[in-house]
């Protein structure tokens, strides 16, 4: 009895430690260089000055833009009402989201593949370099990844359970889940068919097929007011290059690593049951990557993080090649196997280390609006103008205010708050023109001359032409990505 008291010790301590180690594991990387020296880019920007707005102002503003975030948005409004506006409280969202997927991917791995293949599937999460980038981003990407684990965690359970009864509540749980997703970001319902491919891998039967096929028809209806109205305000995404076979290679890369742990799972298990690792991770990783390819040869839409959710089918066949290293180990050298995944996973953060630390930097991001606004506040005078090209630069100053204090947005007509826009209205060019050649100093917010475009818009290309004709540059500073000029009145 004593033997057997210590035995079910033992299995609840690794039930514990299979999920709570990768996430602690993850959080300390995600908490570590959480600043990234106090910068915040173009995108976060966008986050941070909505979220910053009334809840009134937020919903005007989904009208006109952004109605794809616009739970998101509403989200972080009430973070920042709570624990105030910082790059913390902007990222940490983050942070903890994708904590929680390691633990997902740890509990879905240890249920189909055993303690190894759990743990090194939660602990290879946070390592993988896209889910270090959006680790630490401001952006809603990572909450959706974990809505993904969260939500193949629960139907690899109905699968494991069976039809019952009792069933009801995890289904309607699932349901939610990828509802709650796909007002995040509603790409994320490229979940559906792959959660499809794994049933049809597993021959699930046809209790269910009608259930899940009800709960995820009940998450498509509720998301699509919000799919065709966004439909709407496709120039937000019209700046996406059409599909090439260079944006190609990544996913081939990854379906490549993937189709190998999908291998060493299927060879090495024994039993080959029908729901193992290859059977949710190889869908959750492929079809989302395939669904948002064929999507791209419509409309242009193909960037990595709108399928970041499938880094968690990647995780886990990781962690079954792990789990499979472990189990082909055991018979030669039984007391070197328990090593074999802490080595693993340590000999892969030196490995990543250049890209980790690079991950963390400003120059990971094309810009910073935080470093530019030091500067304008230490080139500005009382009295100075000052004007954006474009005009979505105008984010420095929504985001750092106080470094634009007394300075006159001559070229701006309408605030981003008022005119329930990002970036506000701007007069035409005429007064724009007329406006700035009252003026006696200006400084210039633009990008960096390494990235900046040619302007194209004609109240921008005004803006250039009387600084060009009428103006000298007595200061230009560039910075993480941006760039201050300032001009002086010629004669």
């Amino acid at each position: 009895m004593p033997s057997d008291i210590s035995a079910i010790s033992e299995s609840r301590s690794r039930r514990v430690v299979v999920w709570l180690v990768p996430l602690l594991w993850t959080l300390g990387l995600g908490l570590w260089g959480l600043s990234r020296q106090d910068s915040v880019w173009r995108d976060e920007a966008a986050t941070w000055q909505v979220a910053g707005r009334s809840a009134g102002e937020i919903w005007a503003m989904l009208g006109h833009v952004d109605a794809v975030h616009g739970l998101y948005y509403l989200l972080m409004h009430c973070l920042f009402e709570v624990f105030g506006a910082s790059t913390a409280t902007l990222r940490l969202p983050s942070v903890l989201a994708v904590s929680a997927t390691a633990a997902c991917v740890a509990l879905i791995g240890r249920r189909l593949a055993g303690f190894w293949a759990g743990l090194g599937g939660g602990l290879a999460l946070g390592l993988l370099p896209a889910v270090q980038f959006y680790l630490q981003e401001g952006r809603p990407y990572a909450l959706v990844a974990a809505g993904a684990g969260v939500s193949t965690l629960l139907l690899v359970s109905l699968l494991e359970r069976g039809p019952g009864r009792r069933a009801w509540p995890r289904w309607a749980a699932y349901g939610i889940t990828v509802l709650v997703c796909a007002l995040l970001n509603w790409l994320s319902l490229l979940v559906l068919p792959a959660h499809a491919a794994t049933l049809g891998w597993a021959r699930a039967g046809r209790r269910v097929w009608l259930r899940w096929a009800a709960y995820g028809s009940g998450a498509v209806a509720g998301a699509l007011p919000l799919i065709l109205f966004s439909r709407g305000q496709s120039d937000q995404v019209s700046w996406i290059p059409p599909l090439g076979w260079p944006m190609l290679i990544g996913p081939g890369i990854l379906l490549a690593i993937g189709g190998l742990g999908a291998w060493a799972d299927r060879t090495v298990r024994p039993d080959h049951r029908a729901l193992s690792v290859a059977a949710v991770g190889l869908p959750l990783l492929a079809v989302p990557q395939l669904g948002l390819i064929g999507l791209s040869l419509v409309q242009p839409l193909f960037q990595d993080r709108y399928v970041l959710f499938s880094m968690v089918g990647l995780a886990l066949l990781i962690g079954a090649a792990l789990g499979a290293a472990v189990r082909a180990c055991v018979p030669r050298l039984p007391r070197a196997a328990g090593l074999l995944v802490p080595g693993a996973v340590g000999v892969s953060v030196l490995a990543l280390l250049p890209v980790e630390l690079a991950k963390r930097a400003p120059a990971s991001r094309i810009d910073d609006v935080l470093a530019v606004a030091g500067e304008v506040a230490g080139l500005k005078r009382d009295g100075d103008a000052v004007v954006f090209v474009p005009a979505a630069r105008r984010d420095t100053a929504l985001v750092s205010p106080g470094a634009f204090g007394g300075l006159a947005d001559v070229a701006l007509a309408a605030s981003p708050a008022a005119s329930a826009t990002l970036k506000g209205e701007e007069a035409d060019p005429a007064r724009i023109r007329a406006a700035l050649l009252g003026q006696r100093r200006v400084l210039l917010v633009t990008d960096a001359e390494k990235v900046a475009k040619p302007p194209s818009a004609e109240r921008d290309q005004a803006k250039a032409a009387v600084l060009r004709e009428h103006f000298a540059v007595v200061a230009d500073r560039q910075v993480r990505g941006r760039r201050v000029t300032v001009y002086e009145r010629l004669g």
